[in-house]
């Protein structure tokens, strides 16, 4: 049963928080997870806030999880990885939510016999509405449990390629920023218009988060949507206009693809 096993966490910022809140919230026993990080203040913090178990070493996490969890920084990975690589239980499950970082590597640091499961989370699971896509040439039994703790705070799917990851790091992962500037740009022009501050800021990200939730909910594809709401001749279609004029779509495409670039150097 997937509510019994001992879950840890090598790392305990905000992703590894949005993790923890989101298995509390569905029923997991605190006291089946482990939290290991070097900062005391943030120990403390975890442990009140949610009442698991904190340790500052992390091959103590380790030795007793199930499900392993590495939530350090791409360049922290190697170091963390060997540190705990002699204290994995056996059968364990590790998942990596660090970006770029293959899966071939994440065994040569661990051990070649470790159940890697390399995941690609984003930041709105800090709400409870993150996306992420795993990756893994593990058993099914590791993939079942990564998609246990990983729809604890969001939705989750699966690639059956490696290679994939890149283009769903371009896509998903980076994506909020795309968002927000977006939002950030309405905003200021609201402002610029004669809009408060106030009232372009909550026009901006109600609409933002209205938009994703009807394109999340009413099946409907996003060029449906758009065509349903611009009137021919209307002023959506004068924004739209403008925004094909300049180069909007090609430079949203040209992003994206130069995310995924960088993901394919990284790794």
């Amino acid at each position: 049963m997937m509510q019994q096993l001992n879950i840890a966490f090598i790392g305990g910022g905000n992703m590894a928080e949005a993790l923890i809140a989101g298995l509390r919230g569905a029923g997991h026993e605190g006291g089946r997870i482990t939290v290991s990080d070097p900062q005391e203040v943030r120990c403390d913090y975890l442990a009140d806030q949610y009442g698991v178990a904190c340790v500052q070493q992390n091959s103590l996490a380790a030795s007793s999880a199930d499900v392993l969890i590495m939530a350090v920084k791409p360049q922290q990975m190697q170091g963390a990885l060997k540190e705990i690589s002699g204290h994995l239980k056996a059968g364990a499950t590790v998942i990596s939510i660090a970006a770029g970082v293959s899966t071939a590597s994440l065994k040569r640091w661990s051990n070649e016999h470790a159940n890697i499961v390399r995941v690609m989370p984003n930041t709105p699971a800090l709400l409870g509405a993150g996306m992420s896509v795993l990756f893994s040439d593990a058993d099914e039994l590791h993939k079942q449990r990564t998609e246990y703790v990983l729809n604890a705070c969001g939705e989750c799917l699966r690639v059956d390629k490696e290679q994939m990851m890149h283009a769903v790091t371009a896509v998903s992962g980076s994506g909020p920023a795309y968002l927000f500037l977006m939002a950030e740009v309405m905003q200021a022009t609201g402002e610029k218009l004669g809009l408060s501050n106030e009232v372009a800021a909550k026009l901006a990200a109600q609409t933002v988060f209205g938009a994703g939730k009807m394109l999340s909910e009413s099946g409907r594809s996003a060029k449906d949507l758009r065509t349903q709401v611009t009137s021919p001749g209307g002023t959506t279609q004068a924004a739209l206009d403008v925004m094909y004029e300049v180069g909007l779509p090609a430079a949203v495409r040209q992003g994206i693809e130069a995310a995924s670039k960088r993901s394919q150097e990284l790794s």
